[in-house]
């Protein structure tokens, strides 16, 4: 008999242990030591950067985890200090540094290091990382020391920069949400900045070194690079405290619940026609069948596509990698008469040049690639009865330094990862809070057409910064990873949730979250790597049931959820059918520690999703339709749990 999985394969799909962070004060001043770089500064409990970290990074732009040794932590009533050596290696390279963190009361931080190469050591970056949390200060003032001494007033952007909205940097100086003056100088590099939201990440990020310069670039031994990054904080007292029982409120309809659908990889076609009653029981909208041909990709495998798509229910919708760059119009055309003869149609073609699936910086040459209004046009004549998306199959950031040929489309779309930059369990979490702003830049890119997203999941189908995405036959989280263990965890589940409820209120019309199985999977099938517990036992993963509810709630009134504490919980809601009162909210705790919830007015039902239902969810695809009346006017909701509300909540 298969042990029952353990709290943490419930929450993370991983046994992998993870240090708690040491907690640094000094008076005020307070900030979360993790492996050697600092998260989460406060002063009087407010958070005013959100990390400043000295990272290594590989020619891939995958970051090292650095060994660290001779770790020592000095505490005291008004000041902390810390010092340790660090080794980032790989079999190919090395390079070694010390670091030194000094935290006073007055509200002063500093940060050095001096390393230097133990051979020729590429990278893309090594240095000093500082990130400006966004809450309260998206399109808020900034003042820009650049590294020639001229200053200059500027504001953190609003909508998404797809550059480097802050350049030749020494030092930038802002006031915080809650009136503390913040200045961060940063010593020993030219440092520049970016808006991260492009990659969903909760935060701007200032950097080094200037992208216009050579990368990756070569690290020689002899060279010695020494950084300080200077935080200073001066001002107004912390925010209040937050309430512990979060209370939720309903604002005005939104519009309908968009379509959701998935994406398949044709490798895992016919595993997924392995299971098929509960991938029919998803009831999703829509199908991308991904069709490159430099993969080997042919009709048979569009067949397998098609036959998982038909048993599904759903619509298929194609994705085609576009190779030839002076042959497009004859590849599109060839593979439309082979499409024809299948006898099938699908609904919507989507189409991308080869060329566009990899990055290309700010400064560097764009590839050669079919121009875009003319691939559209050729699409448009060999799919005449399809709708023709344009866009990025990569990710957002792409979209916003590449636009698509707006009148020659009928739809733009474009993909996310939640680990491109960071791979723990709150950086994961944290991209939730770039998605807003990110939808806002997609409308703005695409108005008049609409915009879809996805087929996007924690993890990266593609790297467009490199080779590829890790594999990950340990089953830990790292950043870049192809198949994350959070897949299959609570927190997957609660992402999920989060994920569609600010595309959905953002106004995508159509969201692709993850696959029918395999990596990105919502149902366990055999695979090339480890799925503990499932494998054993089968299943579907916990972000099944909020994919199966989304589903089936297509077209009905969307409607706005107001939380008293935003950071901690997500939820949307949606009203009933015409003619009826009773609506549903779904709602999602975004953190590792238990909630108090006051169930709004009207509540007649609820289901839980957590630790202590995992296994009844994982063997019943129903599991979430089961609603118990509610315990009294609060309920208590665990670690990354769901919860399903029903009840009569009145109009918008």
């Amino acid at each position: 008999m298969t042990q029952d999985p353990t709290p943490a394969l419930r929450l993370f799909g991983t046994e992998e242990s993870v240090p708690p962070p040491r907690l640094l004060r000094a008076g005020p001043l307070s900030a979360e030591l993790e492996a050697g770089n600092l998260r989460y500064i406060r002063y009087r409990g407010a958070e005013v950067l959100r990390a400043v970290s000295y990272i290594v990074r590989d020619k891939d732009w995958g970051t090292y985890n650095p060994e660290i040794t001779a770790l020592d932590i000095t505490e005291g009533p008004d000041s902390f200090t810390v010092s340790y050596a660090a080794r980032a290696a790989d079999d190919a390279q090395a390079f070694s540094y010390r670091a030194r963190i000094t935290g006073n009361a007055d509200g002063t931080l500093v940060f050095e290091a001096t390393g230097a190469a133990e051979s020729p050591f590429l990278t893309n970056r090594t240095g000093f990382v500082i990130l400006h949390p966004i809450a309260g200060i998206s399109g808020s003032p900034v003042t820009i020391t650049h590294a020639d001494g001229q200053v200059e007033e500027g504001r953190f952007p609003r909508i998404i920069d797809p550059v480097q909205p802050m350049m030749n940097l020494r030092a930038l100086a802002h006031v915080s949400p809650q009136k503390h003056r913040v200045t961060c100088l940063m010593e020993g590099d030219t440092y520049e900045m970016e808006d991260q939201r492009n990659w969903t990440d909760a935060s701007y990020k200032t950097y080094v070194r200037p992208l216009a310069l050579p990368w990756p670039y070569t690290l020689a031994p002899a060279e010695e690079i020494a950084q300080r990054i200077t935080v200073t904080i001066e001002g107004a007292d912390g925010g209040a405290a937050a309430d512990p029982v979060l209370c939720l409120s309903l604002g005005a309809q939104q519009g309908p619940l968009p379509a959701l659908g998935m994406g398949l990889d044709p490798d895992d076609a016919a595993a997924a026609l392995g299971v098929p009653a509960p991938l029919k029981a998803l009831g999703l909208s829509h199908l991308i069948c991904h069709h490159d041909p430099r993969r080997g990709h042919d009709m048979e495998s569009l067949r397998r596509q098609l036959r998982v798509a038909a048993m599904m229910g759903a619509d298929p919708w194609l994705e085609v990698v576009v190779v030839n760059v002076d042959g497009f119009w004859d590849e599109i055309a060839e593979l439309g008469r082979s499409i024809a003869a299948l006898g099938v149609r699908f609904p919507t073609v989507l189409l991308s040049p080869a060329p566009d699936l990899k990055c290309t910086l700010p400064g560097s040459v764009w590839p050669p690639a079919p121009d875009a209004a003319a691939l559209a046009e050729a699409a448009r004549t060999a799919f005449p009865n399809s709708r023709i998306g344009g866009g990025m199959f990569s990710y957002f950031t792409e979209l916003n330094r590449k636009r698509p040929p707006i009148d020659s489309l009928d739809l733009v779309g474009f993909t996310t990862s939640a680990m491109v930059h960071a791979g723990d369990d709150r950086s994961v979490i944290e991209t939730l809070q770039a998605l807003p702003a990110i939808a806002r830049s997609a409308a703005a890119i695409a108005t008049p057409l609409p915009f879809s997203v996805g087929p996007s999941a924690i993890g990266m189908r593609a790297n467009p910064y490199g080779a590829a995405p890790k594999d990950n036959p340990g089953n830990i989280r790292q950043a870049m990873n192809f198949n994350d263990p959070r897949q299959r965890g609570l927190l997957g589940a609660a992402w999920t949730l989060g994920y569609f409820a600010e595309f959905a209120l953002g106004g995508a019309t159509a969201i692709a979250l993850g696959a029918p199985v395999g990596a990105f999977g919502a149902v366990h099938a055999p695979a090339p790597f480890p799925q503990p517990w499932y494998d054993d036992e089968g299943g579907v993963f916990p972000l099944y049931h909020p994919l199966r509810a989304m589903a089936r709630l297509r077209g009905r009134a969307l409607r706005r959820v107001e939380i008293s504490d935003p950071v901690r919980a997500v939820a949307l809601a949606v009203d009933g059918p015409v003619g009826t009162r009773e609506g549903e909210i779904w709602l999602a705790n975004l953190t590792g520690a238990p909630l108090a919830l006051r169930l709004p007015a009207g509540t007649t039902g609820m289901a839980k999703l957590d630790a202590g239902s995992f296994l009844r969810a994982a063997r019943d695809p129903g599991h979430m339709d089961k609603l118990s009346p509610p315990p009294g006017p609060e309920v208590e909701i665990g670690p990354y749990a769901l919860l399903r509300i029903c009840g009569d909540f009145g109009t918008a």
